[in-house]
């Protein structure tokens, strides 16, 4: 189709009268916004203008009113030539944004997560500040839009959201400079000519449209000044946004103003720099010591090996290891530390006698590392070179709901099973792809998360279900293990269920000692229980 300068048809060609029963010849003149269903018209408006300011645009997706039938999804593409604007709608299956070019965007604004925004979106500033081209970083921020989204209908809201993405990206570099850093807040790297009025004009009209009481049309901006970052690494760079965007995620959004965060962000960008430099360090000197919490056997009662845990300079309180993890995975290095992780564990087995089977350890893996080859490789060549760990080291994959492809997720553990170490998936109940995991992944080992076994606790169904889910693993010859066993109520409910393996304060709380589970804390909680599991599939 051809539009003019009021989005009106001047041509039109295709099956119209088939998807919509209008013929082509009665579109000129129309406006092409009255074409889409009512939800998405302002979406097409800010789509038109996308293709006016950039010159080209697609990868939008927009759906056709039909008077009879429901509406049909369209791939929107479009293009400027001569100052005249031409549009083309191909039918598709998509409903939402989903990824494109390999990178994810959220299905609903299409806009990028924070942690790949911070990514391209460093290298963008690091270019323009290379070539000496003008830019800017920007959070805007639309007060009242999650509770008009939740007033409003889901084709509605839809259909809002939709709309805001699409003229966010119309007004940054490209469609990989945008992002959401908490609900109604925006961030956007920019041309520095870019016409930011323009842009809260747009929003303001977007959620005028929208809103059907027409109170929450209010936008606000703020520019944000890196200063100094042009000394800065742009992979540094890019971990210090992704740690100011989750910092500002975790604080009450309500509780801070636009201008406190426009004046934080360049703070935290800088501190996260510096934690990153300061957790580099921890790595590489492996200033961080192991603990070690064993694994019970629930029929023999015997410890059959310990999970290490690692511990940091206890003077440090920032470098907590639930807050060291969790800024590594955040900020794209945990392989690193995983890595480390398991040298350290291999050279603390190195000093142990290599005839006995008392020394075992479970090492962790993230998730977020499997995805990384230089990690995948570098633990594959410590494992051959060290082929006296056999049977000695266990892994533990958690934070399982970020393996996104779970077909490489596999063939990682594959190569692990084939070089004779066991595979445990860790945290299982705690999310609800966790039956999609064990179906796709071929583990010897099921750690059931302390959260869902608490869960089940709550009343017969909770029994009913973790029963039935030992029954499954049973039956595919994956041993389980129930963590967060500290009291005689949840050893009796998890042995009740049919469990292999527990962990928890009840048999001794982490420590770098052995001698402290010599002998191993309330073990006649367990000598005297019917030894009804021996036989099971059990750990090698």
């Amino acid at each position: 189709m051809q539009i003019d300068s009021r989005d009106r048809i001047v041509f039109a060609a295709g099956p119209f009268e088939a998807f919509i029963d209008r013929r082509q010849d009665d579109l000129r003149g129309e406006e092409v916004a009255t074409l889409m269903v009512p939800e998405d018209r302002v979406l097409m408006g800010q789509c038109l203008k996308l293709v006016r300011r950039k010159g080209r645009a697609s990868g939008e997706v927009v759906r056709l009113y039909r008077p009879r039938g429901a509406p049909l999804s369209m791939d929107f593409a479009g293009y400027t030539l001569d100052q005249q604007s031409f549009i083309a709608l191909r039918l598709t299956s998509h409903r939402g944004y989903g990824a494109r070019d390999g990178i994810p965007r959220d299905p609903q604004s299409g806009l990028l997560p924070p942690q790949a925004f911070s990514e391209l979106a460093s290298g963008k500033i690091k270019q323009s500040q290379e070539t000496g081209q003008d830019f800017g970083v920007t959070v805007i921020d639309l007060p009242g839009l999650g509770g008009l989204c939740d007033r409003l209908p889901s084709p509605g809201a839809l259909g809002l959201l939709r709309s805001v993405g699409a003229s966010l990206r119309a007004c940054a570099f490209d469609d990989n400079s945008a992002t959401e850093i908490a609900q109604g807040r925006y961030g956007l790297v920019h041309d520095g000519a870019a016409d930011l009025e323009a842009l809260r004009h747009d929003l303001s009209e977007i959620v005028r449209q929208h809103d059907p009481d027409g109170e929450e049309g209010r936008v606000e901006t703020s520019a944000i000044d890196l200063e100094g970052i042009d000394q800065i690494d742009e992979g540094d760079l890019a971990k210090g946004l992704i740690y100011a965007i989750n910092q500002c995620q975790r604080a009450d959004g309500a509780a801070i103003s636009l201008r406190m965060l426009s004046t934080s962000i360049p703070q935290l960008v800088h501190q996260g720099i510096n934690e990153v430099a300061l957790f580099r360090r921890v790595v590489a000197n492996r200033s961080f010591d192991i603990v070690l919490q064993p694994i019970v056997s629930l029929s023999t009662g015997d410890i059959h090996h310990y999970e290490a845990l690692c511990r940091f300079d206890s003077s440090r309180p920032d470098l907590s290891p639930y807050r060291a993890i969790t800024f590594a995975e955040e900020t794209g290095l945990i392989h690193d530390f995983d890595l480390a992780m398991a040298e350290k564990v291999l050279g603390w087995l190195s000093g142990k006698p290599r005839n006995s089977d008392a020394y075992r350890v479970a090492v962790n893996i993230s998730g977020f590392s499997i995805g990384v080859d230089s990690y995948v490789k570098g633990l594959l060549d410590l494992l051959r070179a060290e082929p006296w760990t056999k049977g000695k080291m266990l892994f533990e994959i958690t934070e399982s709901s970020k393996m996104t492809d779970l077909d490489s997720a596999n063939s990682f553990i594959g190569s692990l099973r084939d070089s004779g170490y066991q595979v445990c998936l860790d945290d299982f109940g705690a999310g609800a792809a966790s039956f999609q995991y064990l179906s796709a992944l071929e583990v010897d080992v099921v750690k059931i998360d302390g959260s869902a076994v608490r869960n089940a606790m709550r009343g017969p169904k909770g029994l009913a279900f973790l029963s039935a889910l030992t029954e499954l693993c049973r039956r595919l010859g994956v041993t389980t293990i129930a963590e967060m066993i500290d009291t005689k109520e949840s050893l009796d409910f998890v042995r009740s269920c049919g469990c292999d393996f527990v962990q928890g304060y009840l048999f001794g709380r982490p420590s770098a000692d052995l001698k402290s589970f010599q002998p191993l804390p309330n073990l006649g909680l367990l000598r005297g229980s019917p030894d009804r599991l021996r036989g099971r599939a059990g750990l090698s």
